[in-house]
């Protein structure tokens, strides 16, 4: 009874998509072996089951499918996970004095939900207000790619996008907003297909009410090119 009560927990978990922490769950031997590694036993698992879904891998159509993926889930969907792919954000004086905020929208999300590895497609908005310094337009970009680049719960994409801005910028005036479908709702269980999730984290100045209403202006603007 305690282990289908603990089941029923887990499934629970993940039906109602329940982040368990801010940083990504890994093992301390997460980056023992190297990535070729970790395609041949990924290659492995995905033949081992398609088989048991009863799919025949002699067909050339199936044949090279193993592989596919699991170089897909390495070196593309999953390469976020890798540390040494993480982007350098170098940051530069402020020389022009802009004093408002910066904001960067509409960037492209594509993720995947940790709890059925099912596609999360949606827009981020980032914005930060310049304590001095200021970071390249597109490394905003590259931040939330890498970040979304691994199995993801939103609200904890949200939160580390805004944490790593904060550290590369050396300030807490920093804003993100992201709006995503997921396909574990969109395409199975409940298959709300219009549904979508909106998740906001506010750091320092954006905690404020007039400086977040702002922000929030700025997203609704409609982008004329």
């Amino acid at each position: 009874m305690k282990i289908e009560k603990h089941i029923q927990n887990i499934d629970d978990v993940g039906d109602n998509h329940v982040g368990t922490a801010s940083e990504t769950p890994l093992r301390n031997d997460a980056f023992k072996l190297t990535a070729s590694e970790k395609i041949e036993i990924i290659k492995d698992d995905v033949r081992h089951i398609m088989e048991t879904l009863g799919l025949d891998l002699t067909d050339d159509s199936l044949n090279g499918t193993p592989n596919r993926v699991a170089k897909m889930f390495v070196n593309e969907i999953f390469g976020g996970l890798d540390p040494k792919k993480k982007p350098s954000a170098s940051t530069f004086d402020n020389k022009y004095k802009y004093g408002e905020m910066l904001v960067e929208k509409n960037i492209t999300v594509y993720s995947t939900c940790e709890h059925h590895l099912l596609p999360i497609v949606g827009k981020a908005h980032v914005a930060y207000i310049s304590n001095g310094t200021v970071v390249g337009l597109s490394k905003m970009n590259r931040i939330v790619d890498y970040f979304a680049k691994r199995p993801q719960v939103q609200e904890r994409l949200t939160i580390q996008i805004v944490k790593e801005l904060q550290q590369v910028l050396n300030t807490e005036d920093v804003a993100c907003v992201i709006d995503a479908k997921h396909l574990c709702v969109n395409s199975r269980g409940i298959r709300d297909v219009d549904s979508s999730t909106v998740t906001s984290e506010f750091g320092g100045k954006f905690k404020n009410k007039e400086t977040k209403r702002e922000f929030l202006d700025y997203i609704k603007l409609e982008t004329t090119f």
